[in-house]
């Protein structure tokens, strides 16, 4: 996943963040303990449209930093910060601000959204900040020159291209209408797919649709094309909007969309009579059904008094490898030292084995298809599972 709205912005290399580069970057204070201290911060949206994600994986962060301190065997001690980007490329650039500007921040888990982290990937390259998101998806991400920037999911190449395969090949539709929110998450989304549904042979039309509170006009046109299948590339708060208006205009076909719109607040927003069938595809599973993820359930549901949700268990995994990583550091531990060290991790949590490529990708390209019944998002199985 994920960017909000693309906006034109300068991307500034702060005086500050080249000083704290230049200088080492962070330092850890002790506390009580005698440990020296470092702050693991997340950036997301803490506010706005989409704050259900942001709030779903800052709590993944900060309950993997509870639970590896009250552990006790590590040399230092975690502490836990978060910074507001609204999910949007504007927002980006003053929240990773805040992150640098602190000098015991040693690592980020995030930026969330793919506009935010093309905003913020610049400053934290200058600073060393490393970077680790858990759901920024979009393809270019890795190869802008980020130095400092990691994922641990597949880029929308992988989840376009496999959202095709199975409209394609399992749902067998004649015509799809593919609609993108024209945000950088929605066009690298649409583009992979339509490309993939294209070389399937599969009938396509195709639209760029600005974020809006009124879908009616496309509406109408996706169903007086006489599509069987309408692919939506963005966010849940539209896609609510969108099957709304589909449903009003009475278009009886398929509806899919990707991990933007993956979350249960879609199914609150449109409706479960509404949300019913439709189809989400996303490179995250669902610790809550997923038995290797029962103790990080069970240990999110006792702190936070609910189910974990979309891309929970990723965040608890990205804070979990910088932990790791920063465990390996032998001497002084700085930005430096903790950017080198994740270049390498090589660690097994709850959703995979996190390895990096060169390029700062996660090795393996699992992607899972969920379905609304009865007012829930039920995992059907991974594309490899489900395509033969």
């Amino acid at each position: 996943m994920l960017d909000r709205r693309l906006v034109r912005i300068a991307l500034p290399l702060a005086v500050g963040a080249m000083a704290l580069a230049a200088c080492g970057g962070s330092s850890g204070g002790k506390g009580a303990s005698g440990k020296k201290t470092y702050t693991i911060a997340y950036q997301g949206p803490i506010s706005g449209d989409n704050a259900a994600i942001g709030e779903n994986e800052g709590n993944g962060v900060e309950l993997a930093l509870k639970l590896a301190n009250e552990k006790g065997d590590l040399p230092f001690t975690l502490k836990y910060a978060k910074q507001d980007d609204l999910g949007t490329a504007e927002g980006g650039p003053p929240a990773a601000q805040k992150s640098i500007d602190d000098p015991s921040v040693v690592a980020i888990v995030g930026p969330a959204f793919s506009g935010a982290t093309k905003a913020s990937g610049p400053s934290l390259a200058a600073a060393n900040l490393a970077a680790v998101s858990p759901s920024a998806t979009n393809p270019k991400l890795t190869s802008l020159g980020f130095t400092s920037f990691f994922r641990i999911v597949p880029p929308d190449d992988a989840q376009g291209a496999e959202a095709a395969n199975y409209i394609s090949k399992v749902l067998k539709s004649k015509l799809v209408y593919s609609i993108n929110d024209k945000s950088e998450y929605g066009v690298g989304l649409a583009g992979v797919l339509d490309a993939t549904l294209k070389a399937n042979g599969t009938a396509l039309k195709q639209e760029g649709v600005p974020i809006t509170k009124d879908y009616s006009t496309v509406a109408r046109k996706v169903k007086a094309s006489g599509a069987d299948a309408m692919f939506y590339s963005g966010y849940f708060p539209e896609l609510a909007l969108l099957s709304k208006a589909l449903k009003s205009v009475g278009y009886t076909g398929v509806v899919l969309s990707g991990d933007g719109s993956n979350d249960n607040e879609y199914i609150k927003q449109a409706t479960p009579a509404i949300a019913e069938g439709v189809y989400l595809f996303c490179p995250c599973g669902d610790a809550n059904v997923d038995p290797n993820a029962k103790g990080f359930a069970d240990a999110y549901s006792k702190q936070f008094g609910k189910p974990a949700g979309t891309y929970s268990p990723e965040s608890f995994d990205a804070a979990n490898a910088i932990i790791a990583a920063m465990k390996s550091i032998t001497g002084d531990i700085t930005r430096e030292s903790v950017l080198a060290a994740i270049k390498t991790v090589d660690y097994k949590g709850i959703t995979k084995t996190i390895k990096f490529t060169p390029k700062g990708e996660v090795q393996g390209k699992t992607i899972f298809v969920f379905r609304v019944k009865s007012g829930t998002r039920v995992v059907l199985g991974t594309t490899l599972e489900l395509i033969k």
